[in-house]
This record gives structure tokens, C-alpha cells and sequence, in this order.
């Protein structure tokens, strides 16, 4: 619609010239967007602001010089207004918004979806949590976000790849490796004092019971060194294995898991460091590597290789990105907790020192999430090991539930999950409200066919729907192409979710207001029940791009 509209404004804009109205020549850059209130009309441009300094007129007297040839130019508008200093708000006629009716339907599953990617490459890497520890729901939170980029971006026509980074190198897997040893050698009898800097879950002893059970007390004599590698490999294997399941059974799966430790294996930490050395960007001091991020912005710059010969992890994520961008992606996004802030500067100095721009790495920060049960704080303890894992989550209130609530706010706000409400079979949950009104439209068909009215979704005479209700939810189905668009772009799944409450709620209320099954007026049944198909449509494919069902009964 909005861009009809501007073609509506863009002949209008040639008319003005082609008869003198207006002499300057030059067509801005046509704004068209919809206005706050419905009282101002469907939509609304500034563009008669725009132009006045160029046309030396008053806005006013432009944006009297374009409404008289808009009436002329197109049969989309109804009338035209002109407000304040010079909007122009466009009041769209019922026929046209009617046609988006008909598009629903003939795009099923492909309405909203553009070709705005182009196919442009880009891969999303996300979760990538230390395969020391099952995930909890901090990154659950990460996880459903970085999948509904990738869907967003997907649906958007990019090409895109989910990647898994394996932090399988450096201390992290050898503090696993030395909890395993420890409490495999605390279970077979020695007295053990466990350091509290040690891995403290009671899924170490897990791991330690099952190399008893598959290797008995082959490690308790071996050489330390020995003992810390084996479970540093074996309980790195079975942790990642279980970030796996957990991943699965939330509805994500990567395209490909990335291992650090291949890094150093390939050579890549090397070359890389020496690719940066070679264009300056990486100098010595006092013994020790640096990168000179403040060129690019940073506040200081960044250790690479310690004056001791030992890498830092940015030795490492500057070899990461240069193979990301070497493997072909025009655009690399990465998903972090909120506490990697002050590494974002970095990392695009990074980007840029590989010759690229800034904005080819987009960096999307997850803030924590708070548990609740019934408004009161559920405690999580992360150095007891007792912390809430994503797996308990969604065992509870499953995982349509756990994605919609972790997505229901912007990713870098802190967020509020209440267990009990994610539970509740009421219009106070947000995503049973939303999940019931697509059952409630597949009850209504149900019903209509017990009454003998079987919907059918051609030769419809839509000019029947002329009430205000009916209007307002087919221009409500209007919105949706353009809301995917933005919530891909700009990394916010957060307004699919307020889509959703929103058209439900838009739903629900016209179906309190408005009968749709009338044996008598079987012609306004046919067309209320095609837009009640649309309303499905749509609310099944933003669901669908969530990475959430949309159950036909309930």
C-alpha cells in the first residue's frame, strides 16, 4: 500500500512539474507513513515539507499544488487532507484494502516473506555457550533469539546459516577436565577438598559416574595431566551432546558447530595474527602483542598475545571472524549476553581491519532474564551449580510458551518470565491468547460446516465487508509485510510478538462485535468467513517464524 501510495505522490510530483505548478525539478525522497491517530487518516507524507524550501513556496501552498493532481492520479485514494504546516494524510478507499484480502490468500504461507535480502549471505552465530555446563535460561533467551533472526532474515529473502561456536579451547575446558578428575577420584574413595573455583553441578558427578562405569579406576594412579585431558575431552563431548538435545527439543538446529580448538589446529590464530602484523594493525610491546583498536574508535587498545607466548580470547575471535567473512558471508551477526557490551568495539575494529565495514558485523546484546513463580523471584545460583537450566523451563511450561515469553520484550531489556503465567490457560497468558485465536477461527469453520456452510475462498464478494470492524481488522492483516521486514532488519523479533497480541486482540474483538455465521445473509457468511481465513494465515505465519506452533484445537 505504502508504496502504491508513493507512486500516487511521485505522479502527482510530475504532474506539478509537467504544468508549471512546481519548478524546481528535483523529487525528494518520498516519506510515507502511517499516522498515530486513525482521525488523520490511513497514511500520511511529509514530502509537501520537504520540497517547499527548493520550490520557494509556503509547505502549504505545495501541499495544495500535489492534493489537486493526487485526487487525479490514482482510483487507491478516497480523499486527501492537508494538515498543520503542510502533511498530506491519504484516506485509502475500502476496495483497495480489500485487495490485501485476496494477496493473503493467493501467498498463504508466503505472505509477509519479501526479497529485501536479495539472497545476500549472512550467518547468525548464537548460543555458543562453554560446553562446561547445560544451558540455562539466560541462554535460552539467546537462543530463541538468535533462531528468530535467522527466521526473520530467512523470510526477508537473505540466505542465512545458523553457526555454534565451541569455546572447546583455553582454561574453561581444562577447569572441567580437573572437576571430572576430582570428583571421579572423590567417588572412588579418595578425600577430596573440591576447589571452589572448580565446576560445582551435580552433572560433574554425573560425568565422573560414567567414566567409573565405562573405564572403573583406570585414571585414580594415572598422572594428573593424563586424567585432566581425558575428562576434559569426555565431559566436553557429553555436555555439548546435551546442549544438542536441549537445543532440539527447544526447535533449534544450527547448520554447522564451529570448534575454537580447530583455530589454533588449522593454523588460522597464526595466520591471522600475522595478516594483521603485516597491515599494521597489530604491533609490539614490551613483549606482548597488541591490536591497535584505537584507530577504529576503541577506547584503548587490546592485548592479542600476552608477553608470556599464551593468546587471549581475542586472538581467537579475530581468526573466527576473518574465516566467517573468508567463507563468503556479506554479513556476519553475532548474539551476546549484555555483559559482552564493552567488547563490541573491538570486534568491529576488528571487521574494519580486515578491510571491511563496520556494519558488516551486527552485534545483538540479550539482557538477563529474571524467574518468577506467580510474581515472586525464583532464586538461581550459578557458583552453587543449582541454577535454573532452559531444559527445567521448558519441561514446565513447554517450548511454545518458553519461545514466545523469552521473545516478548526487546533483547537488550531486562525481562521477566513468570513460570505460572507462562502455565495459565487464560487471556493473561500471551501466547494462549494468541495460540486460541487461530483455534477459535478453526472452531468457527468447524461450526459452520455442522451448519451446513462450507467456507469457500473464491468468487467471494468482499465488498460486503463494509463495517468499521471489518475494515479494521483487514487493515490490521495490512500491516504484517512490512512489520517482518523491520523486525528482521533491525534484529527485533520482539514486534512479531506485539503483532501477535495485537491482531489477536483485534480478532477477538471483532468476533465479540460482529456475527459472522448469518444463514440468512449467506453471501456476508462467505465473506466474513474468508477474512477470519486470512486472520489464520497470518497469525500462523508470524507464529511460524517464531519457531511456534499453531494448534487447531484447544
Amino acid at each position: 500500500m505504502k508504496e502504491q501510495l508513493r507512486a500516487c505522490i511521485l505522479k502527482g510530483i510530475e504532474g506539478c512539474f509537467a504544468d508549471g505548478t512546481l519548478t524546481s525539478g528535483v523529487v525528494p525522497a518520498i516519506n510515507v507513513e502511517k499516522p498515530a491517530h486513525a482521525e488523520h487518516g490511513d497514511f500520511a507524507t511529509n514530502v509537501a515539507m520537504q520540497m517547499a524550501k527548493q520550490e520557494r513556496k509556503a509547505p502549504r501552498a505545495v501541499a495544495e499544488a500535489l492534493v489537486k493532481k493526487l485526487a487525479e492520479a490514482s482510483d487507491l485514494i478516497q480523499s486527501v487532507e492537508i494538515a498543520g504546516p503542510g502533511f498530506i494524510n491519504f484516506f485509502v478507499k475500502d476496495a483497495a484494502w480489500r485487495q490485501v484480502l485476496t494477496a493473503i490468500d493467493r501467498a498463504g504461507d508466503q505472505y509477509g516473506k519479501s526479497r529485501v535480502g536479495a539472497g545476500k549471505k549472512v550467518q547468525v552465530e548464537f548460543v555458543s555457550a562453554n560446553p562446561t555446563g547445560p544451558l540455562h535460561i539466560g541462554h535460552g533467551r539467546g537462543a530463541a533469539t538468535g533462531d528468530a533472526v535467522a527466521s526473520l532474515l530467512s523470510a526477508a529473502g537473505f540466505d542465512v546459516q545458523r553457526e555454534y561456536y565451541i569455546n572447546d579451547a583455553g582454561n574453561q575446558m581444562n577447569t572441567l577436565g580437573l572437576s571430572g578428575l576430582l570428583r571421579y577420584k572423590e567417588l572412588l574413595g579418595e578425600k577430596i577438598d573440591f576447589p571452589e573455583n572448580c565446576y560445582q553441578g551435580d552433572y560433574i558427578k554425573d560425568i565422573a559416574r560414567d567414566a567409573i562405569a565405562k573405564h572403573g579406576d583406570r585414571f585414580l594412579k594415572a598422572p594428573q595431566e593424563e586424567g585432566v585431558a581425558f575428562f576434559a575431552k569426555m565431559g566436553g563431548d557429553l555436555i555439548l551432546k546435551g546442549i544438542d538435545d536441549d537445543l532440539q527439543d527447544f526447535g533449534i538446529r544450527f547448520d554447522n558447530w564451529f570448534s575454537e580448538q580447530s583455530l589454533f589446529d588449522d593454523g588460522k590464530v597464526t595466520s591471522a595474527i600475522a595478516e594483521m602484523q603485516e597491515k599494521g594493525h597489530i604491533y609490539e610491546q614490551e613483549g606482548a602483542l597488541w591490536f591497535r583498536t584505537t584507530a577504529f574508535g576503541d577506547d584503548k587498545d587490546r592485548v592479542v598475545v600476552r608477553s608470556n607466548g599464551v593468546t587471549t580470547y581475542f586472538a581467537s575471535d579475530i581468526a573466527y571472524h576473518r574465516d566467517k567473512y573468508a567463507r563468503g558471508f556479506d554479513w556476519v551477526i553475532d548474539v551476546w549476553g549484555a555483559d559482552h557490551h564493552g567488547y563490541v568495539p573491538r570486534l568491529k575494529s576488528v571487521v574494519q581491519g580486515l578491510g571491511r565495514q563496520a556494519d558488516d558485523l551486527g552485534i545483538i546484546l540479550v539482557q538477563l532474564v529474571s524467574l518468577l513463580r506467580d510474581g515472586q523471584p525464583v532464586a538461581m545460583s550459578t557458583r552453587s551449580g543449582e541454577f535454573v537450566t532452559l531444559k527445567e523451563v521448558v519441561d514446565e511450561v513447554g517450548r511454545d510458551a518458553a519461545r514466545f515469553f523469552f521473545l516478548m520484550r526487546r533483547s537488550d531489556s531486562q525481562l521477566d518470565f513468570d513460570l505460572e503465567l507462562a502455565k495459565r490457560q487464560s487471556n493473561d497468558n500471551p501466547v494462549y491468547y494468541v495460540q486460541y485465536a487461530h483455534a477459535r477461527i478453526k472452531s468457527i469453520f468447524d461450526t459452520a460446516r455442522e451448519r451446513g456452510v462450507e467456507p469457500k475462498f473464491n468468487g467471494v464478494r468482499l465488498e460486503l465487508l463494509e463495517s468499521a470492524d471489518d475494515m479494521s481488522l483487514v487493515k490490521k492483516l495490512s500491516l504484517y509485510p512490512e512489520i517482518l521486514e523491520g523486525a528482521a532488519v533491525n534484529f527485533e523479533p520482539h514486534r512479531i510478538t506485539y503483532y501477535l497480541q495485537d491482531l489477536a486482540g483485534e480478532f477477538h474483538s471483532f468476533y465479540n462485535k460482529s456475527r459472522v455465521i448469518t444463514p440468512e445473509e449467506p453471501e456476508l457468511t462467505q465473506a466474513r468467513l474468508f477474512l477470519l481465513h486470512c486472520v489464520a494465515v497470518t497469525l500462523k505465519n508470524a507464529l511460524s517464524v517464531l519457531g511456534i506452533s499453531a494448534p487447531e484445537r484447544m
